[in-house]
């Protein structure tokens, strides 16, 4: 059949017109999500697992005796093969889906309804799936930061029942309560990173942990001096540079809060390995590798609170004053509790969440802590605003409370099914052989 060139054109023209009128809708469904965060935070989420396999291993695995090492290593797998099976089924949802005051929602059991390109209200910039594995790795360290406490004497069984419960019980709410739209966030709580979330949560745990647990044989009596501090060196290296994405990628997208986040939290470990070993040249007449390293850990968890929030000179002074304060936790508080710490959770994780959570409202800048939704940001008292100081302790109080509660209850429910200690002959023998039936060679 013969058409004209005119009638052609007006066929193509025609169907153009039809095809992008029929096609309207689709366009309409605009994606929020940045290729440029999303790149960001998949290498974010990668630095933070880090932090717990290999980082947070080898640093408590330097630690402890030869005797323990590999028991040591094991609670670190098994949070986060216990962690993440557990936090797919529901611990993502109750934190982070739905908007209660005290707890999520079920709405994502399983991650039933999680599509390749659908977004949390949280993180409207990145896939849902990467915010969900994100705060997983947050939720992974936080169980394994607290083994450390109790580290030489707990039981491997009883362990795995208490992560179980821990995180569900103690976790999941703070980590609603602070971000997930409940009742702490909703007060004004600033927490960047999880110096609520994370390291009081995990220090206040380790401390009751300790205490219900007893004091390792021979405390205080018998030789107890970390097998390699080598290990210890390279753990911290790892737990270092895995901070850059804990701090870095709690920016949740690529750009300058989470450049600036992670050049505070550079300088605040510098300054905190730089003031305890200070610390410890002037009481001890010897800066020991093990205080620098404990200096740096104490000035990486003291900054995370205020890291998205304040300026590099602040992160200076943060660091600096938790390798002090941390430093007098870690010795003269210790001594003088007579609580046995293993591996010093509460003395440097638990003061050092609480003291850089209150140390947030004092240095936070409106301007760095500005969102969409609070566009002039929290002031922190050098910019005038005294009233986030009574807003940041309500959120120590409460966290506090209610995790020392709730793990003191725990472990006395755990205790029924298992003991929570292994037993005097085991604890001489070592975990690693009366555990595992393995040990390291010679």
């Amino acid at each position: 059949m013969k058409t004209f060139p005119g009638a052609r054109s007006s066929c193509a023209y025609a169907t153009a017109v039809a095809v992008i009128f029929f096609a309207s809708p689709a366009f309409a469904e605009t994606s929020t999500i940045d290729a440029a965060d999303t790149a960001w935070m998949i290498a974010a989420t990668a630095l933070v697992l880090m932090m717990t396999i290999p980082g947070l291993a080898l640093f408590y695995a330097g630690m402890v005796r030869k005797k323990n090492i590999l028991a040591t290593m094991a609670q670190s797998l098994a949070a986060v093969m216990v962690v993440s099976i557990l936090w797919t089924v529901a611990g993502y949802s109750l934190s982070f889906v739905g908007d209660g005051a005290v707890l999520g929602s079920l709405d994502r059991f399983l991650l039933l309804g999680m599509e390749m390109n659908s977004v949390n209200a949280l993180a409207k910039n990145i896939p849902e799936s990467l915010f969900m594995i994100y705060q997983m790795t947050f939720a992974i360290i936080t169980v394994a930061l607290v083994a450390g406490a109790v580290a030489d004497r707990m039981r491997f069984s009883a362990f795995l029942l208490f992560s179980v419960g821990w995180l569900f019980v103690v976790y999941v709410p703070v980590a609603h309560w602070v971000w997930g739209g409940g009742f702490l966030g909703a007060a004004g709580v600033m927490d960047f990173a999880g110096g609520l979330v994370v390291h009081l949560n995990a220090g206040i745990a380790g401390l009751v942990a300790c205490a219900v647990l007893g004091a390792r044989r021979g405390y205080r009596t018998e030789n107890m001096s970390p097998h390699d501090l080598s290990l210890a060196v390279i753990g911290t290296g790892l737990l270092w540079v895995g901070w850059f994405g804990f701090n870095g990628g709690s920016a949740i997208g690529s750009g300058g809060r989470a450049t600036m986040a992670i050049v505070a939290t550079h300088l605040a470990a510098c300054a905190g390995a730089l003031v305890w070993m200070a610390c410890e040249w002037w009481t001890r007449s010897k800066p020991s590798v093990l205080g620098i390293i404990s200096g740096a850990i104490a000035g990486l968890g003291t900054i995370t609170p205020a890291s998205g929030f304040v300026l590099p000179w602040h992160g200076l002074v943060i660091g600096a004053l938790a390798g002090g304060i941390c430093f007098w936790g870690s010795t003269w508080l210790k001594q003088r509790m007579n609580y046995d710490d293993s591996l010093d959770v509460f003395g440097i994780h638990g003061i050092g969440g609480a003291l850089g959570t209150f140390l947030t409202a004092i240095f936070a800048v409106g301007a760095l802590s500005a969102t969409s939704e609070n566009p002039g940001g929290s002031a922190g008292l050098l910019e005038g605003n005294s009233g986030l100081i009574q807003i940041q302790l309500l959120g120590i109080v409460v966290t506090a409370l209610w995790c020392g509660t709730a793990t003191y209850v725990l472990l006395k429910i755990v205790s029924l099914f298992t003991p929570l200690r292994v037993s005097p002959d085991e604890e001489r023998m070592g975990l690693d052989i009366t555990l595992h039936g393995e040990s390291v060679q010679s």
